[in-house]
């Protein structure tokens, strides 16, 4: 552990790559909305159109331009299960392209700071449950996405790399689990598991037609909200003074099903008609199950916005207040218990109706 590499006094350029997608979306609310932009603080979020971060000289100039203390990277080339399958090849050099590129640039201008963008699909596919963050490379990943995921592992060689080789450079990564929120990736085709729900149930609400769910519905998964994902990303940015990544993922308790998941957006989406499972299609890897008890040892209090229906656990003062008063804790004050519905899935489902026809689909 290095015992001065985050010296809050100092002022932080905060450049964030990817920084109009799902994730990078939430943290400019997180940051604008909530926590404030606070003094000596800059943010910049990058989209396709600041540079092409797979082209060496692109990323070297834009780097230059903004010269980051801090780096949040997120920008990749992503889909879902069925997008994986087409085109392992393109996952695997396009990914290493940008992150290569990102990290030789932050290098470059002396970024103190960068926390790169894993997820839970670079684990072995055979493993054991739960996987933890000392898992990464005991074996192969699952075959449905082997491009993407090695790609994403090589980050964790580049921090261990660069931190060995390069003077102690202090780069880390997250691991979340499946992602979901407002701004996400609606495309049925080659989206990810719950936004493509989404969006099946919104068209087949207006058509009068049965929402089809691909695979058996059997395969699990545990969702964690934009939202709390960026809380959590600022604290690791600010706080986290480890090499090693940090799953940052709800509990193993909240895994659902494909299954349950569709029941979840069929009810929020008051969606009357059929619900029926295509077994033609791939399920992908079974299940992820990811253990969150380093998290938990750093932030004990910190309680996720709830992905099904049930009980709330609110604050009886500000809770997003509380939340940044604490934050070198993750800790937060809950006194009062409240029934609510679904939600995150409900902010997700509304933004998604609300937005139609500009949202990425």
């Amino acid at each position: 552990m290095e015992d001065n590499i985050l010296d809050q006094s100092a002022p932080m350029r905060v450049l964030v790559t990817g920084g109009t997608g799902l994730v990078g979306r939430a943290i400019q609310h997180v940051v604008r909305e909530e926590r404030g932009i606070r003094e000596g603080e800059e943010w910049i979020f990058l989209s396709s159109t600041d540079a092409n971060l797979m082209d060496a000289g692109e990323t070297r100039e834009v780097f230059q331009k903004h010269q980051p203390t801090h780096v949040i990277h997120l920008a990749a080339m992503v889909g879902g299960l069925f997008k994986n399958m087409r085109a392992n090849l393109d996952f695997w050099r396009n990914n290493i392209y940008i992150n290569d590129n990102v990290l030789q640039a932050a290098h470059e201008v002396d970024a103190v700071r960068v926390v790169s963008c894993l997820s839970t699909c670079i684990f072995p596919d055979k493993t054991t449950y739960p996987i933890d963050e000392t898992m990464i490379h005991n074996g192969p990943p699952h075959k449905s996405n082997f491009g993407y995921s090695y790609a994403k592992r090589m980050l964790d060689v580049y921090n261990r790399a660069y931190h060995d080789q390069e003077r102690g450079r202090f780069y880390t990564a997250v691991i979340p689990t499946n992602v979901f929120g407002p701004h996400d990736n609606f495309n049925i085709k080659d989206g990810h598991v719950l936004p493509g729900l989404i969006h099946k149930a919104y068209i087949a609400q207006k058509e009068g037609s049965p929402l089809v769910v691909w695979g058996s519905g059997t395969p699990r998964r545990q969702f964690i909200y934009s939202l709390d994902l960026a809380r959590l990303f600022l604290w690791v940015l600010t706080e986290y003074q480890e090499v090693e990544p940090i799953i940052l993922s709800v509990g193993e308790e909240e895994e659902v099903s494909i299954k349950e998941a569709a029941e979840a957006v069929v009810e929020v989406m008051r969606f009357k008609g059929q619900v029926t499972y295509d077994t033609t299609k791939a399920d992908g890897q079974f299940k992820k199950t990811a253990s969150n008890a380093k998290l938990r040892q750093y932030c004990p209090s910190f309680t996720f916005t709830p992905f099904k229906q049930g009980t709330f656990i609110h604050s009886t003062g500000n809770l997003r207040k509380t939340f940044w008063e604490n934050s070198g804790e993750c800790g937060l004050v809950f006194t009062v218990c409240l029934v609510l519905p679904s939600i995150a899935l409900k902010e997700t489902c509304d933004w998604f109706v609300a937005n139609y026809d500009s949202a990425r689909k």
